[in-house]
């Protein structure tokens, strides 16, 4: 299930919105002001933002910046500042797409489809979002509850391994395998435990990384602690 975030403070709009775009694959869910969005994106797997320009609080364009480097999910700017300058400064700001009111349904459909489409054929994998967690692979940044946290190669590699297989039971001879993978004729035996005790400490992780006695090691999905 793919989650839209509406950044409206028109509140009947984003009502409306939130049931226009939901259906078997996505939700919508809303927010009128950016704090909100910002409490938004933190907490929930959002793949999409659809943004307006002027809010309570801040301004679109200000908040596009945030949204794009924080998160590298798409942004659609839904406002009623048609000139072209400001849909150019949108663009310009990084955004993926730009709709100005009023609008139709079906265009706006088809519009976020299309961005949920190259979402989906993007290389997220570098990315993983979940609960308090935050682990951005590609920029080596992992993040718990907000907070920054240093983990060694051999930590990420366990992190990415047991992530990217989420809810997959994966055996202690695999994961040395694929951790120790420098040709090293010899790995102590005791080496993946130390690294999993580590990980999940530095993590806060002991209800994520699930111990499966005889066999080896989970990362446990949400739905399933």
């Amino acid at each position: 299930m793919k989650r839209i975030l509406i950044v409206e403070d028109d509140k009947t709009l984003a009502s409306g919105l939130c049931r226009a775009l939901k259906n078997q694959e996505t939700e919508a869910i809303s927010a009128e002001n950016l704090h909100t969005a910002k409490e938004c994106l933190y907490n929930g797997d959002v793949a999409l933002v659809i943004l307006d320009v002027n809010l309570p609080d801040g301004n679109g364009f200000d908040f596009l910046p945030y949204v794009k480097n924080e998160y590298g999910i798409p942004v659609i700017m839904l406002t009623a500042n048609d000139l072209e300058s400001d849909i150019v400064a949108g663009l310009e700001a990084g955004a993926d797409d730009y709709i100005t009111k009023p609008f139709s349904l079906a265009v706006l459909r088809a519009r976020v489809n299309t961005q949920l489409r190259k979402t989906t054929d993007r290389k997220i994998a570098n990315r993983f979002v979940s609960d308090k967690f935050i682990f951005d692979f590609e920029r080596m940044e992992f993040s718990v509850d907000g907070v920054m946290v240093e983990l060694s190669k051999t930590e990420q590699k366990l992190l990415r391994i047991l992530t990217d297989n989420a809810g997959i039971t994966l055996s202690r001879d695999k994961l040395v395998d694929r951790i120790w993978t420098d040709g090293a004729e010899y790995v102590d035996e005791n080496a993946l435990s130390v690294t999993v005790k580590r990980l999940r400490d530095k993590l806060n992780a002991k209800d994520s990384i699930k111990t499966v006695y005889g066999i080896g090691y989970m990362w446990v999905k949400n739905n399933e602690n």
